[in-house]
């Protein structure tokens, strides 16, 4: 049963029935493949056995976990078979071994990886076209395994690109730039009234919705004013420039230990070329573009920078309420713009640029109220901590979502430009500790409707 204005999840072209279900699942696992050939194929082989961070693996381990999640998930429990390399289990078990560790054990070389992860895929695939995906089960329910599994390696997709731009190396990728911003984009107001009231929260209809997603309920959120567009590069210099990193009031206190430990200026990959800005960007140094939205930096600096502009963060049933709730039809959408999947007209996603647009782009992809760039171009940092929803229930296995749950995690929403559209939905949930700045995260604010 579904929660109150709930959305129906049908909102693609696939359609119904078995065939389709197949088809969609064929299609995302392969261009997730597509991705991850392109990520790990840029470069030589000695740099995907190196740690270029030590808060992220060596590009082959990612390479070979991806294969070894979906022999874990799609060949032995969904197909039932014996197990093809059960020596690779601990090795790339994302709890076994914390990032830094990764270098010294003895993985899978580039080549041996990139075999193993193909033999696992073919025969998936032969394996899609024999189980049900219909009636067998929650993993099989219209194909939520594959569709787990498709997530899964665009997500580490996005993570290897996170990789790719802490190298030290000459530049790997390329991609068009995003169109200019249109031409509405300067007389945007700056802020949008949601009204307070009631709205569904979550999804039970999703069929690939990941378990902290679910399920559906009914959250009343008050009056609140939200940006229309995320904070700017030139907004946030603004906060620079009259002493934000220099001022403890502005910070909660654990953020500002962070400033002051690594002496804290600006946001990750920034520095000054006398008067001007600049930033290392996938190998190459440019100026900050002044109406891109800020990025790289952490939540202390998005709270920051939010007390300093006597604002707030939103919380995630605000930011939630804000893409997805319709107030004519009192119902949630899937995504900001309606049910049907993302197009490129909507919101700059899946690598298909290499960073965000200016702030104000994407107005087919703007809410009922004309909130802009809700999904794409950056995640955004939120004051929520990451909890279970009201009735939660851990699938298909604890590790994904609740061992995470508490205080010490923080919700981002939205997708950046580096999340595919497979992993990305009005519902989705990311989350990353406060300190975090190498992930593609900005923010936008928000403020009281009326005093509390």
């Amino acid at each position: 049963m579904t929660g109150r204005g709930e959305e129906n999840g049908n909102g693609t072209e696939y359609g119904a029935g078995p065939g389709a279900l197949r088809r969609r699942a064929a299609d995302a696992l392969l261009a997730a493949r597509e991705r991850t050939g392109a990520l790990t194929g840029c470069v030589p082989d000695a740099e995907l056995s190196a740690q270029h961070s030590p808060l992220m693996s060596p590009l082959v381990w990612d390479l070979a976990h991806i294969g070894n999640q979906e022999e874990l998930w799609l060949w032995r429990a969904v197909g039932g078979q014996a197990a093809l390399r059960p020596e690779l289990d601990p090795l790339y078990d994302a709890f076994e071994h914390p990032r830094a560790e990764r270098p010294s054990l003895p993985l899978l070389p580039p080549d041996q990886a990139r075999g193993y992860a193909a033999d696992v895929r073919g025969r998936v695939l032969d394996l899609l076209d024999s189980v049900p995906v219909e009636g067998g089960g929650p993993l099989l329910e219209a194909s939520f395994a594959f569709g787990m599994i498709a997530q899964h390696e665009q997500q580490h997709d996005e993570t290897m690109l996170i990789t790719h731009q802490l190298r030290s190396g000459p530049v790997a990728l390329t991609a068009p730039e995003p169109p200019p911003a249109p031409a509405d984009a300067a007389a945007l107001p700056r802020e949008v009234l949601v009204a307070g009231g009631p709205f569904t929260m979550g999804t039970t209809a999703e069929p690939w919705a990941l378990d902290n997603e679910r399920p559906a309920h009914v959250r009343d959120v008050p009056a609140f004013f939200l940006d229309t567009v995320p904070v700017s590069n030139r907004a946030y210099q603004h906060f620079i420039e009259d002493g934000g990193y220099d001022e403890p009031r502005w910070w909660h206190p654990a953020g500002w230990e962070q400033v002051r430990r690594h002496g804290l200026t600006a946001p990750l990959f920034w520095r000054r070329e006398g008067t001007v800005w600049v930033r290392r960007r996938f190998g190459a140094v440019e100026p900050v573009p002044p109406e891109e939205p800020v990025l790289h930096v952490s939540w202390y600096e998005a709270a920051a920078y939010a007390a300093w502009a006597g604002r707030r963060l939103p919380t995630e049933a605000e930011w939630e309420k804000a893409a997805r709730h319709d107030p004519a039809s009192g119902r949630s959408r899937r995504y900001p713009w309606g049910d049907t999947d993302p197009a490129p007209r909507h919101a700059n996603l899946g690598q298909r640029h290499l960073r965000p647009a200016p702030v104000g782009s994407y107005p087919d992809g703007a809410s009922p109220l004309g909130v802009r760039q809700l999904m794409g171009d950056v995640w955004e940092w939120t004051a929520s901590d990451f909890l279970p929803y009201p009735g939660f229930r851990a699938f298909p296995y604890r590790e994904y979502s609740e061992v995470f749950f508490g205080t010490s995690h923080k919700v981002l929403r939205g997708g950046s430009f580096g999340v595919a559209p497979v992993a990305c939905r009005g519902t989705f949930r990311n989350w990353d500790l406060p300190q975090r700045r190498q992930i593609f995260a900005g923010f936008r604010t928000a403020r009281d409707a009326e005093p509390r």
